[in-house]
């Protein structure tokens, strides 16, 4: 079989950076330009984004699983031709791989980039919050893209509650809760976001706003999947009001009768 020698296929116009947008939909930018990418080539950059430095059998597979290697293969030689037709083609090959040009930017890239920030501690609260807020190439069904999707959806909520955690052990509350709030508007029915939201309240002493949090979420949880909250999320609330409650039973019953009876007729 023929293979193709190595060569950069960016293109002549470098002046201008190279933007690949796969969060939210299929976009390529030549600086400020869209380019315009045929539905079956954008599955190729897609994937090649995706799986940097992937050998041309492994592409073929997953672009076409069900067509036999030879003619796969025939068939991702034909794609990468007419990408390489493009000036701002941002491939480069060699006789086996395929990856991108080192001057394209890739937002999946850059969430990825700011989660591993984040797990190190690197204060970048802004960018997590923005960071993923859509989902990786939605309305398409491939497997390695669904694959892929999820893979970032958990890399973002687990982002977002590690930062939640880190802002409330360090007592910024407010900023704790916007990254709670942003978890739990990504997965509504996971229940890390909600215990987090029910922690930061009770940490600023809001048990109102804690007992409202926890019982929005029991309820929705009950609708949707009939399904109760966990030990660990119930606990929260016994441990931290059943002091209260008892306290406030010790006050009545400290009270004098004849007071108490006075309350109970009101």
């Amino acid at each position: 079989m023929a293979v193709e020698p190595s060569r950069p296929t960016t293109g002549d116009r470098t002046g201008s950076p190279i933007r690949l947008h796969l969060l939210g939909g299929f976009r390529l930018l030549h600086g400020d330009t869209p380019v315009v990418v045929p539905r079956g080539l954008q599955r190729v950059l897609a994937l090649v984004a995706l799986r940097p430095g992937a050998t041309r059998s492994h592409l073929a597979g997953l672009l076409w699983p069900d067509t036999p290697e030879e003619r796969a293969l025939s068939s991702l030689r034909t794609a990468l031709w007419r990408l390489r037709q493009d000036p701002c083609c941002p491939l480069s090959t060699n006789s086996d791989t395929v990856r991108l040009g080192s001057a394209v930017r890739i937002d999946v890239d850059a969430l990825v980039g700011t989660a591993a920030r984040v797990r190190d501690g690197d204060p970048c609260s802004t960018a997590a919050l923005a960071a993923g807020r859509h989902d990786l190439l939605p309305g398409w069904y491939d497997d390695w893209v669904l694959a892929e999707r999820e893979r970032l959806r958990q890399l973002r909520l687990h982002m977002l509650e590690g930062l939640a955690n880190r802002y409330l052990a360090t007592g910024r509350h407010g900023e704790a809760l916007e990254a709670a709030l942003e978890a739990m508007a990504a997965e509504p029915l996971r229940e890390t976001p909600h215990r987090l939201v029910v922690r930061i309240h009770l940490a600023e002493g809001n048990a109102f706003e804690a007992m409202h949090a926890f019982y929005v979420y029991r309820d929705l949880l009950r609708r949707e999947l009939r399904l109760e909250p966990s030990t660990a999320m119930t606990a929260l609330l016994h441990e931290t009001l059943g002091p209260i409650r008892q306290a406030s039973r010790d006050t009545v019953t400290r009270r004098p009768p004849a007071e108490r009876a006075a309350g109970h007729t009101h």
